[in-house]
């Protein structure tokens, strides 16, 4: 029996998102969640107090701002957040982004709020 093997495509995954800052699982290892996201304007302050959440960019350039100063991280970069640090992301433009965060993270942390997306969503 032959088993058909296929890549995940960003840009394609990307395309089923239609709302901006509803992050998409696109896969899972090891009860690791692969999300993707479109986002553009700014964020909630908030924090992940149980775990660091990982900021690859695909397409243009974000800002994260933090209490104490900012990094901006371009598209082929990636940044980690350290566990219970608060931070704020910004996109002048629309990011494309690939999050890296253990399984039922919230987005907005325990901040909660109206952009607090649905952590189950698959595309």
């Amino acid at each position: 029996m032959d088993k058909t093997y296929k890549a995940i495509n960003f840009a394609e995954k990307l395309t089923l998102i239609d709302a901006l800052w509803q992050p998409r699982v696109a896969a899972e290892v090891n009860g690791y969640q692969f999300k993707l996201v479109r986002i553009e304007g700014e964020f909630v302050w908030h924090g992940h107090p149980e775990t660091d959440e990982t900021f690859i960019v695909l397409k243009e350039l974000l800002r994260i701002d933090f209490r104490d100063g900012a990094i901006s991280i371009g598209a082929g970069e990636m940044f980690v957040v350290p566990k219970g640090v608060e931070h704020k992301p910004y996109a002048e433009q629309e990011v494309h982004l690939l999050l890296i965060e253990p399984r039922g993270a919230l987005n907005t942390g325990h901040t909660g709020g109206d952009r607090t997306a649905q952590n189950v969503l698959w595309i």
